[in-house]
């Protein structure tokens, strides 16, 4: 089977640039989850690799420049996600979803719309 990257080369056309490579599941508190730390650390590593082999994918030269962390947005998003509306037109305080009371933190929802702003700003 041809490498996708052939695929496009052969159909004249351009292939894809990596901007940015999104990793969640970050704790609220401890940073990146114990569980998942060593499978974030193999992300890097890898990527680390692809700049050296491949480095005309990607539009940073170094991992650091190219990763950001997005926390899980729990409550937060699957509310967001229930309303169909974005963190920043989110209200917080008390809300009813789909016959429940659901409780939106003002902090909970400040880190989900630092987080997104964080990631828009890596693009």
């Amino acid at each position: 089977m041809a490498e996708p990257s052939r695929k496009l080369k052969n159909a004249k056309r351009k292939l894809p640039t990596v901007h940015v490579i999104a990793k969640n599941r970050i704790t609220q508190y401890m940073g990146s989850a114990s569980a998942y730390a060593a499978v974030l650390e193999s992300i890097d590593a890898d990527l680390a690799a692809l700049l050296k082999s491949r480095p005309k994918t990607f539009s940073f030269t170094d991992v650091a420049d190219g990763v950001v962390e997005i926390r899980d947005f729990q409550t937060t998003g699957v509310v967001a996600f229930a309303k169909g509306c974005p963190f920043f037109n989110l209200e917080p305080g008390k809300l009813d979803i789909g016959g429940r009371r659901i409780v939106v933190r003002v902090d909970y929802l400040q880190n989900c719309i630092d987080a997104v702003d964080g990631l828009v700003d890596k693009l």
